[in-house]
């Protein structure tokens, strides 16, 4: 019998990671779903972004600048990421530092106390951030925001940033909402997703730490979000050095490929701010991210959002007559 307890208790370990030993402050289930509803007029937000990862970035960066209307954009940070186009992941946080330069250049911002350097490397352990000059931005930020006028954190690369932050100063959960793009949907067969799996652990504080978090997931929902060359030419091209510089990079990824089609998905975590009718979000509870990268459920854990389908139609519509409009 002991032995058999022992065996379960194991398996439970094994498929249920324990919690983060960092305790965080544990919010009102009704506050925290009054943060999840979908924000009304303009908003503070700041982009975490991993910006020369591929061409996505790019064009979410500028939508997110564009949109004055309703956001207040006050800073944007360089995320790490490591593929063939770097060489660890310091080196994507530095040339996606360099990225985010050129991108405020043509769109005629300082980058002076607005873009800072992210993390040079993944979390190591749940419990111990990683120190950057974009953690310890955010940090600063939060504090000045309040559980009824919120931050929102929208991040577009891997969650590294964004854990290390709350690591840093747990007390920023009640002043922030996470908009990610990261992962897959919940019923999905696994998450080893570019932006979830470079940095499990730091997904794991992430959704274990009870902020408020509203999550583009990407198969099979925002991996919709596609646009083709011939599109982009027909609203983009000549229309500014913005514009061009978004098409011309595009064009150089495709490689040439005919019946060629590009998701440009990191679009949709800003989208969901411009105009959250656009992408149609459901009240889940968190998932438990396991070792093996899957989600298990637990009824018990707080509530997050979740999207559910996309207008694609309509995101690209103003997308494009912002980036057009840039003079």
């Amino acid at each position: 019998m002991k032995t058999n307890l022992l065996l379960f208790l194991c398996i439970v370990l094994f498929i249920f990671p324990v919690s983060n030993a960092q305790n965080f402050p544990k919010l009102d289930e009704s506050a925290r779903i009054k943060k999840l509803e979908p924000p009304e007029g303009k908003v503070r937000m700041v982009l975490d972004t991993d910006t020369y990862n591929e061409i996505d970035d790019q064009f979410a960066l500028s939508y997110a600048f564009l949109s004055k209307e309703k956001l207040q954009m006050e800073a944007v940070y360089a995320a790490p990421y490591f593929n063939s186009r770097s060489t660890s992941p310091g080196d994507g946080m530095e040339k996606s530092y360099q990225e985010i330069l050129r991108l405020l250049q043509m769109l005629g911002k300082s980058p002076e106390g607005f873009a800072f350097r992210g993390s040079d490397r993944y979390l190591e352990d749940v419990s111990r951030p990683v120190r950057s000059e974009a953690a310890l931005d955010l940090v600063k930020k939060a504090l000045t925001a309040a559980p009824d006028n919120p931050l929102y954190v929208v991040t577009v690369g891997c969650i590294t940033n964004i854990a290390s932050a709350l690591l840093i100063e747990p007390e920023i959960v009640d002043n922030i909402v996470i908009v990610w793009l990261g992962g897959n949907s919940l019923y999905w067969p696994h998450q080893k997703e570019f932006n979830l799996m470079q940095d499990v652990l730091a997904a794991r504080v992430v959704l274990n730490s009870g902020v408020p978090i509203v999550i583009m997931p990407c198969t099979p929902v925002v991996s919709h979000f596609h646009t083709t060359i011939p599109e982009m030419e027909r609203y983009l091209k000549g229309k500014n050095k913005l514009s061009d510089y978004l098409l011309n990079t595009t064009v150089e990824y495709s490689g040439g490929r005919d019946t060629w089609s590009k998701v440009i998905w990191d679009v949709t975590a800003v989208a969901w701010l411009v105009n959250p009718s656009w992408i149609p979000t459901n009240l889940e509870h968190s998932p438990v991210l396991t070792d093996q990268v899957t989600y298990s459920f637990d009824h018990s854990r707080h509530f997050i959002r979740m999207a559910v389908t996309l207008n694609r139609d309509a995101i690209f519509r103003d997308l494009f007559s912002k980036l057009a409009s840039q003079k």
